[in-house]
């Protein structure tokens, strides 16, 4: 993921990243672009962006689960893709930067202006579901 705005030494409080690979599929696709929002309260379920714990000149994106006494728990919401808080623990607070307000995909060749415009705008809403099936996800491995 690329983080694309940034201020002099602050931030501002919009900016856009670029989704890398396939952890947050069916959610986001690679390729997809993000609007996202800094500094705002993050609850168990939002699409947040985040520095890496390993390497924190990685961006990535997660589901923020849960919220624990040392940090985030994040999930992909592919499960088969890994790279998330079953590989590395508990995110600390100040590595989360940012939550996802809504994504939109590249037009494809060919591809009509409206229908484009139908299927490729669309808000990121926070999962109501987050608790089940980040613990089915958790006795399955």
């Amino acid at each position: 993921m690329r983080e694309s705005v940034r201020v002099g030494e602050g931030r501002v409080p919009f900016g856009i990243a670029e989704v890398h690979g396939p952890s947050m599929v069916p959610t986001l696709h690679h390729g997809d672009q993000l609007l996202i929002r800094y500094g705002v309260r993050i609850r168990p379920g939002d699409v947040v962006v985040l520095r890496h714990p390993f390497q924190q000149d990685l961006l990535v994106v997660k589901r923020a689960v849960e919220r624990r006494e040392s940090g985030w728990w994040v999930l992909g919401d592919n499960s088969f893709a890994g790279g998330d808080s079953t590989d590395y623990g508990t995110v600390p607070e100040e590595l989360v930067l940012a939550k996802v307000l809504g994504r939109y995909r590249p037009r494809a060749e060919g591809r009509g202006l409206l229908l484009w415009l139908y299927s490729a705008v669309r808000p990121v809403f926070a999962s109501r579901s987050v608790r089940a099936a980040a613990s089915s996800r958790l006795r399955a491995r």
